[in-house]
């Protein structure tokens, strides 16, 4: 199985690949890993990856440029949606692309048996205020989180899905009765397959940032993010909202609130419930 990393910090790579499980699985050549710095994809001599978001905000976002170049450098047929008045290869069923996104579908173990299954994936680690929505409709076929806390970015995320995955590779552990004894290992993942509630889309959403469950735009708690959009405004034909360009910063309000419900309601409805 190979895993793919896109990243701005390849060297972090160095220490969690280098260890335990993931070595010897890595040795075995059971698994490959290959880091890719995402800086190596931009046209600029700043080599810049983010931009200031469309309609206001703090922080800033990663750009959909340099993410698309980098994704389909490893695999020409990763966009998911066509590009008007183009056609595009069908994607490959046994290959992932999986945004590390506090946003996302809670990732569990029935997560990870389902990309154990597959042939490929590749992570797309986030930082800043999130990623570019185009990159979540568009590119990743996943858009995972790894629960309620708040990270620095997805490097940590990609490592531990990487982790959990290889340990369901046969051969991995050496014992597979391991598996079997492990936590979480029944047929629903611990958590059970109605929580997971995994789409192989999530059609929205953004944050490949830190933040999981934060403050909606009118100042309550338990929503995700809004989708963050960025230059350039329209990107293979696929537009950045209107009302984001037009400067009615009650109608930016309302719109970000209203997409970050759809988003909740779709990728995490425990969290109205609560």
């Amino acid at each position: 199985m190979r895993f793919d990393l896109i990243t701005i910090f390849p060297d972090f790579f160095a220490g969690p690949l280098d260890y335990g499980i993931v070595r010897r699985a890595r040795e075995a050549n059971l698994i490959e890993t290959h880091v890719h710095d995402l800086r190596a994809f931009t046209h600029d001599r700043h080599r810049t990856v983010d931009d200031r978001p469309f309609g206001g905000g703090e922080g800033m976002v990663m750009k959909c440029e340099p993410l698309f170049a980098a994704v389909e450098s490893l695999v020409p047929s990763a966009t998911t949606t066509p590009v008007p008045g183009e056609t595009v290869q069908q994607r490959d069923p046994r290959t992932a692309v999986v945004l590390l996104s506090a946003a996302g579908t809670m990732f569990r173990q029935e997560t990870a048996r389902r990309f154990a299954q597959l042939d490929r994936i590749v992570f797309i680690c986030g930082r800043y205020e999130g990623v570019d929505e185009r990159v979540a409709e568009h590119l990743a076929t996943d858009e995972i989180s790894i629960g309620d806390c708040v990270l620095s970015g997805g490097e940590l995320a990609a490592a531990m899905i990487l982790d959990a995955v290889t340990r369901l590779i046969p051969g991995a552990l050496g014992n597979e009765d391991s598996i079997v004894n492990e936590s979480f290992s029944g047929p629903t993942g611990g958590g059970g397959s109605s929580q997971g509630n995994e789409s192989n889309r999530a059609a929205q959403t953004i944050s490949t940032a830190p933040n999981s469950a934060i403050p909606s735009p009118s100042g309550g708690r338990g929503i995700l993010d809004y989708p963050h959009y960025t230059r350039p405004p329209s990107f293979r034909g696929w537009e950045v909202p209107e009302v984001l360009l037009g400067g009615n910063h009650e109608e930016i309000r309302k719109w970000r609130e209203k997409k970050a419900l759809e988003k909740t309601r779709r990728n995490r409805p425990d969290l109205l419930k609560a």
